[in-house]
Order: structure tokens, then C-alpha cells, then sequence
């Protein structure tokens, strides 16, 4: 089944050209079913790149979606249109009254932050409480898990000696884990981030689980027994050139970054750079799509608790 998303999203395009099965509202409303209610809280400032990322994945399996975009009306976003926000994302105050049976939280360039210096904090407080009462299962990725996991569990982030930065080899700690069905005993994983999460403190907190790590980058995902909460440390999402575009970027800045680990071929930036986690990244998400949002949300959406 296809993603369900706005007719005019610019992803609709992009998805088209990759043969990716997207439906516009228009189609979707003749079909008789009940689609998966999935909302995307969008913190990162290309939005329209990471919204077609998402929407490449969710798109990627058998169930229909149907995605809802929200930002933070607490930080205004300077890399995006307002008339983008206005005709394609939500307020929290505008769907603070709905269910869902799945929410992704995605990454932000602010790990260097304190967490309570950043901006839309206390709304993002707001909303992951929010999200214990109306959401089947909570997807939090990158910066999203660190605060996720400090939020829900008060598990410290720390500062990195220098960005982790490249394409990394990861394996399951727990390998009978449902979100990693189908996985290859080894698998790569995109890393972008100057901030980790100890092992020993997750260790710690009873109702968490690690599933899978790596020794070059550590902890890699983490839930709770009935994965209401999922923490996933890593981009997945990335597309061929995220880690190439960002590597350019600060380069041309001038800032202390050096060429992504294992991602162009011979560490040559002037070659164009491998795919190596797309198949990972597309079980990842049907997984948490199908395991623990439609194999557990009810068909009522109304009766989350």
C-alpha cells in the first residue's frame, strides 16, 4: 500500500520519478479502509528534504498511510517558506485532540545545547507527554532519542571528543529483536551527531531495552518492552547525498570536519558516494510500522490510552 500524503507535497514528485507508490488524498478517499494515522513532528531545518525522506520509507510497505506533519510554532524556522508551513504542517495546539497510532520525532542541529536552552523545549515536553496518552508507538531519532530518553527517563546526553560523523557497521545486542527482523548480521548505519548516550545508564532504567549497537558509535536502538517508545540514535532516513551535502557545507564554512567515515569510495570526496543502508533503513521502518503500530494499535482509533 502507498503513503497517503497532501496532493501538491513537494515529495509527491520526487516519490513519483523513484517509483515509489505515493496516493494523493484525491485516490485515497475512495478506498474503504482505515489507514494508519502517523504524524511527523519535523524539527530539522530542511524540512521539505526530511519530509520526503520520511515519506520515501513510510511509503515502503504494504499498509496505507496516512501523514499529518506538525513544527513547533515555539522556533521559526528560517531554511523553509511560511506558505510551505502553512499549507502543509500543523501547529501541536492544532492536533492536540487526535490519536494517532504512530509518531515519529525527528532529529535538530541543536546537540550542543543544553536541553533546556533550546528554543521550543517546553513544547517539546509538552508534546512527548502529550504522546504517552494519544500515540500507539513513538519513533525518536537522532537528537529526538537523546531527548526522548532524557524527557522520559532522565538519561544524560554527552559531548563527543569530535562529531561522529560517516557510515558505520552495527549488529544486534538482542538478536530475536522485532524492530530488526530481517536484518543482515551486520548492518550500516548513517551517524551524524557530536553527542552519545552511555550504554551504563541505559542499562540502568529497567523498562529499556538495547537492541543493537556498534563499537565504533555505541548504543544504537532502544525500547521499551512493548515498544511504545523507540529510540533510534542514528539517520536512516539519510538519502545517498545528506552526509556529502552537510560534509560541503562545512567545509565551505570553514569548520573542523573531516571526511565521512566509510562513505565515499577510497575516502575520495570527489567521488559520488554509495547507498549502503538503504535496504537497512526500508526493514526499519516497515518493522515499526507493522510490529509494533498496526499489529497493536486498535482499530478505534479513540481507544489509544
Amino acid at each position: 500500500m502507498p503513503i497517503k500524503i497532501p496532493n501538491e507535497l513537494p515529495a509527491v514528485k520526487t516519490l513519483n520519478d523513484e517509483n515509489i507508490f505515493v496516493m494523493t488524498e484525491t485516490r485515497a478517499i475512495t478506498q474503504d479502509i482505515r489507514p494508519l494515522k502517523i504524524v511527523l513532528l519535523n524539527l530539522m531545518p530542511k524540512k521539505i528534504e526530511t519530509e520526503t525522506q520520511f515519506t520515501r520509507l513510510l511509503g515502503n510497505s504494504p499498509l496505507q498511510v496516512e501523514l499529518e506533519m506538525v513544527h513547533t510554532k515555539s522556533h521559526k524556522s528560517k531554511n523553509i517558506s511560511e506558505e510551505h508551513l502553512l499549507t502543509f504542517y500543523k501547529t501541536f495546539d492544532e492536533i492536540k485532540h487526535n490519536k494517532y497510532d504512530g509518531m515519529i520525532i525527528t532529529g535538530a542541529p541543536v546537540e550542543l545545547l543544553e536541553f533546556e536552552e533550546v528554543e521550543y523545549w517546553d513544547e517539546l515536553c509538552e508534546i512527548m507527554e502529550w504522546s504517552k496518552k494519544h500515540v500507539t508507538s513513538t519513533f525518536h531519532i537522532c537528537w529526538g532519542a537523546q531527548a526522548g530518553l532524557y524527557y522520559h527517563y532522565g538519561i544524560q546526553k554527552h559531548v563527543l571528543p569530535e562529531k561522529l560523523f560517516g557510515i558505520y557497521p552495527h549488529t544486534a545486542d538482542y538478536k530475536k529483536a522485532i524492530l530488526l527482523r530481517g536484518y543482515d548480521d551486520v548492518f550500516m548505519v548513517p551517524q551524524s551527531r557530536h553527542t552519545t548516550v552511555y550504554r551504563e545508564d541505559i542499562e540502568k532504567c529497567d523498562e529499556l531495552k538495547i537492541l543493537a549497537s556498534s563499537e565504533e558509535t555505541g548504543v544504537y536502538a532502544i525500547m521499551t518492552d512493548n515498544g511504545k517508545q523507540i529510540f533510534v540514535t542514528g539517520h536512516s532516513e539519510y538519502d545517498a547525498n545528506t552526509l556529502k551535502n552537510e560534509f560541503l557545507r562545512d567545509k565551505e564554512k570553514g569548520l573542523p570536519i573531516k571526511v565521512p567515515v566509510n562513505y565515499f569510495p577510497d575516502d575520495d570526496p570527489s567521488k559520488e558516494p554509495m547507498n549502503t543502508w538503504r535496504s537497512h533503513a526500508n526493514l526499519l521502518f516497515s518493522n515499526w510500522l507493522n510490529y509494533f503500530v498496526y499489529q497493536s494499535t486498535p482499530y478505534n482509533i479513540e481507544t489509544i490510552e
